[in-house]
């Protein structure tokens, strides 16, 4: 009955669709994004949606650190793209609250084939959905396979594991891992956040972190510094001035053995033809497993757009199974439709990093939600901790210091 209900309502949709589908011919619509790297499988999704409906989206995407400030000041002068990606929780909120992203609540498909977990990092506090979700990511540590056989070491399973492996990679002259601090933001995002539910657990636990009732120094939070700590003596040599996107060429080259970034990375391993796989971040011996997959991208409308009903048939269309899938095809590697429907990938790489997500707590990266003040002090004092000119102990202090101003305590 459920699958006949479904099938029911798509007929319905198409068959609402079909007239607009018609008048929209010779339409023209623009997308921002922060993701400037995906531009041409992007425009390439965009070009398979003319095709089918013979609306014309140009994607124009901005460098992703300069994308809000410039989102908002086309917004603010009227110059705003007709559709353009949404970052969730209270960034993409912000947009909505001042009255320029699209109310997305009745889009036909929202409510029906997403998920409550999927819908919240888009939704206001009342239940107003001010995107559609679009794609999620998970934080792994990436692995050179050739490195490991070479070398005669297992895969880590705990954290205890992982630094034994390490040890004996950096005792063979080969660097552990290729991360660094110069990009400042992914020893946040990706490192530290990547680990962090193994300490402090899921979405349940990061709100009594929100609410103030549990303090940012505790015993699970000390314990996550002391273990990041240990982890940072594994960086390169000249971690200082490594980036983020050094990384891949240091694992796909040989130069490192491990690698921990988001899943949107493994497809640039291909260009080094180097044979990878991807762990989640083993748990500390006996804890709860836990692991990030953070609800990356939605995509909303511009209330100021000229064609709003072309702007909303295309947000109906990433709301079916069909456009998930279509979307799935097209973009880039690691990006995982959120819908709540069987989505096939054409690599079984990506299918196995996501796979890595069965029989784990699951959390966004924590600070997003509510805390999302506390980044770049967090972002200070764990580059401060890597180099050695702090300890776990006064680093959970400025944390806790930095909570309680958020949570008003």
């Amino acid at each position: 009955m459920k699958k006949l209900t479904a099938f029911l309502i798509a007929l319905l949709m198409l068959a609402t669709m079909l007239p607009m589908i018609g008048q929209a011919e010779g339409v023209k619509l623009t997308m921002g994004s922060w993701r400037s790297d995906d531009a041409e499988k992007v425009q390439a999704l965009l070009d398979k949606y003319k095709e089918l409906t013979g609306v014309e989206i140009t994607f124009q995407p901005t460098v992703s650190d300069q994308y809000n400030a410039t989102l908002r000041l086309q917004l603010d002068n009227g110059t705003g793209p007709d559709l353009y990606y949404s970052r969730s929780y209270a960034v993409g909120q912000e947009l909505f609250d001042a009255g320029f992203s699209m109310d997305c609540t009745d889009i036909p498909g929202v409510k029906e084939n997403f998920s409550a977990s999927a819908l919240n990092a888009w939704q206001t506090p009342d239940g107003k959905a001010f995107a559609v979700p679009f794609a999620a990511v998970s934080q792994v540590i990436y692995y050179n396979k050739t490195l490991f056989a070479e070398n005669g070491l297992e895969v880590p399973k705990t954290f205890e594991e992982l630094l034994a492996v390490s040890k004996a990679f950096k005792e063979k002259g080969i660097e552990p891992f290729a991360n660094g601090i110069a990009s400042n933001w992914d020893i946040l995002e990706c490192v530290y956040l990547g680990m962090l539910p193994n300490y402090v657990g899921g979405a349940d636990q990061r709100a009594l972190y929100e609410s103030g009732e549990k303090k940012m120094n505790d015993e699970a939070f000390l314990k996550s510094l002391k273990d990041y700590a240990e982890l940072a003596k594994y960086f390169p040599e000249g971690f200082e001035s490594i980036t983020n996107s050094d990384g891949p060429a240091m694992l796909g080259l040989g130069r490192a053995a491990m690698f921990i970034d988001g899943s949107w990375t493994c497809g640039t391993f291909a260009d080094y033809g180097v044979e990878w796989g991807a762990i989640a971040f083993p748990a500390p011996e006996g804890a709860t497993a836990g692991m990030c997959f953070h609800p990356d991208m939605g995509i909303t409308g511009n209330n100021a757009t000229k064609h709003p009903e072309e702007v909303k048939a295309f947000l109906a269309w990433l709301a079916t199974p069909e456009g998930a899938q279509t979307t799935a095809s097209y973009l880039p590697q690691g990006f995982f439709p959120m819908i709540d429907a069987p989505i096939t990938f054409d690599d079984p790489a990506v299918t196995e990093i996501l796979a890595l997500n069965e029989g784990k707590v699951l959390d966004a990266r924590f600070v997003w939600a509510k805390l999302l003040n506390m980044y770049t002090p967090m972002v200070e004092q764990l580059n401060a901790l890597a180099k050695g000119e702090t300890t776990p102990e006064a680093v959970a202090e400025v944390f806790a210091a930095e909570q309680a101003k958020i949570v008003g305590q």
